[in-house]
């Protein structure tokens, strides 16, 4: 009798604690995407996303770039604009800086921002690939493992950047 209320007080206790328990969510910087996809994103940074008719460009620490970074481009610098791929989370778009034919900057103009997570996963795997293509010089670019369908969007706009400027 004493081992079923001691089985009893234990699971009651091991069950109020379980259900008090939060877990940490991660605040993630919000960056604001701009395009053709209409959608903004919150900030946790104190200054707004100035807007302009090109859409919106916000710069977090860390954070890679993102809205059109074709303003007041260097002579010699084109940029070129991917199509927008659509995924199974919502859009993607990037851009191209090239410069005698060598892609120096590559910016995400639109971005999958439906969830919190699909942010999350964007703010992982973007730099990641932009990394990858500056490095290569072309779409030909591994995906990054956990964003499989963010990376084939970015591949895919990445593909037709490229296509558009031969």
């Amino acid at each position: 009798m004493r081992r079923v209320i001691l089985a009893v007080t234990g699971t009651i206790a091991g069950l109020a604690a379980l259900l008090s328990f939060k877990s940490h969510v991660p605040s993630a910087p919000v960056a604001a995407t701009a395009g053709g996809s209409g959608g903004s994103g919150a900030s946790s940074s104190s200054s707004p996303a100035p807007s302009s008719g090109g859409g919106q460009t916000e710069v977090v620490p860390g954070a890679f770039p993102q809205g059109s970074i074709a303003k007041n481009l260097p002579s010699g610098e084109t940029a070129v604009d991917g199509k927008v791929a659509s995924t199974a989370y919502g859009p993607v778009q990037i851009q191209l800086i090239k410069e005698n034919s060598k892609i120096v900057k590559v910016a995400v103009l639109v971005q999958p921002t439906n969830t919190l997570h699909d942010v999350q996963i964007g703010e992982f795997a973007f730099p990641k690939l932009i990394s990858e293509t500056l490095a290569a010089q072309n779409g030909k670019i591994d995906a990054v493992s956990g964003a499989t369908y963010t990376s084939a969007g970015y591949i895919q706009s990445l593909q037709s950047a490229l296509d558009k400027r031969s």
